[in-house]
């Protein structure tokens, strides 16, 4: 994904909290901080022989040179091999523009039974077979932008795709274990997308309690680690974000500290100034949105320690685990 351009802000300085956000906040930096500091002292958990797939040497790429294909800001992916994320697994009839969002098993009862948390497995497996259907532009608010793009790969194929829906399956049994009702926005279930404008409106007809979009970067060899990208405040067109601002910032720091937690990953070391925020307004999937939203870059796919992480379901797990932890946090206060 680029920063560069009008869309891209440094993160802006926290500003101080009252009441309980204030002591959970307190609560998750010292596991935060602990399992960085473990990642500093042995490299990272990146090194995991039992990841399946992992990347092969990559190309040598300049660290500032971003090869950034993986999210909504992006055009279709032209870093290499396209991804080999198998069938599209689109439906026969399969309507492009159904804003319905994927079918959720019942929740069961837990601490989270009334809530929605909406899941947005960044990209779709069959994207790369229609490219001229995604590349169609829908307005974000702010301007207009692709309808969606085939999302980045690591050296050896995984597609991110393929990453973002494994990822959110892992979450949403989790969250339901929680009691949440969990709603998918795609689930390889149609041929293509959703648009970024049709995934904001599938949270926002939800009437979810917090929407978190999962994706992996595709930046240059030797840029690693995490970050969580929140709202900007926008009101342009059809975007309004200031009433989400706030909560979604609250919601990013608390997935933030607990990935840290439970990943052992540390914050990127590209952008967000080691913090793992970065505020973004050029994103149709927040700008668009009206309930807290945010969407997480879980790693480097281009990076070949990143992608041995990335392509481990061992460690795919402690992603969903870390993710779902930081949403059960927000809804709970």
């Amino acid at each position: 994904m680029s920063y560069t351009g009008p869309g891209f802000e440094p993160p802006q300085p926290r500003r101080p909290r009252r009441g309980p956000l204030t002591v959970a906040l307190a609560a998750l930096v010292p596991g935060a901080l602990l399992g960085w500091a473990v990642y500093a002292s042995v490299g990272g958990p990146g090194d995991d022989k039992g990841a399946a797939g992992s990347a092969s040497t990559p190309a040598s790429t300049s660290p500032s040179a971003s090869a950034s294909v993986s999210a909504t800001s992006r055009a279709p992916s032209s870093a290499g091999a396209s991804p080999t994320a198998g069938p599209d697994g689109g439906k026969p009839g399969a309507s492009p523009t159904d804003t319905s969002p994927s079918a959720s098993a019942p929740a069961a009862s837990g601490p989270l039974k009334g809530k929605v948390v909406v899941i947005d497995p960044g990209h779709n497996p069959g994207n790369f077979q229609h490219t001229t259907e995604i590349n169609r532009q829908v307005d974000i608010g702010t301007n207009r932008k692709e309808c969606d793009t085939t999302g980045t790969s690591t050296n050896d194929g995984y597609a991110e795709a393929k990453f973002t829906l494994d990822v959110a399956h892992r979450m949403r049994t989790l969250l339901q274990e929680q009691g949440a009702t969990v709603r998918l926005t795609q689930d390889a279930d149609r041929p293509f997308g959703p648009c970024v404008d049709e995934r904001a409106r599938i949270g926002n007809k939800a009437g979810a309690d917090a929407v978190v979009s999962i994706h992996a970067d595709g930046s240059g060899t030797g840029n690693r680690g995490f970050h969580v990208i929140l709202p900007g405040a926008v009101r342009a067109g059809a975007a309004n974000t200031r009433p989400i601002v706030e909560p979604s910032r609250a919601l990013g720091e608390r997935i933030a500290g607990n990935f840290v937690r439970v990943t052992g990953s540390a914050p990127s070391n590209y952008v967000g100034g080691g913090t793992g925020l970065v505020t973004r307004k050029d994103l149709g999937g927040l700008n668009l949105s009206t309930v807290p939203k945010v969407f997480i870059e879980c790693g480097n796919m281009r990076d070949s320690k990143d992608a041995a992480l990335l392509t481990s379901g061992a460690w795919r797990q402690k992603a969903a685990q870390g993710i779902s932890d930081g949403i059960v946090s927000f809804l709970r206060g």
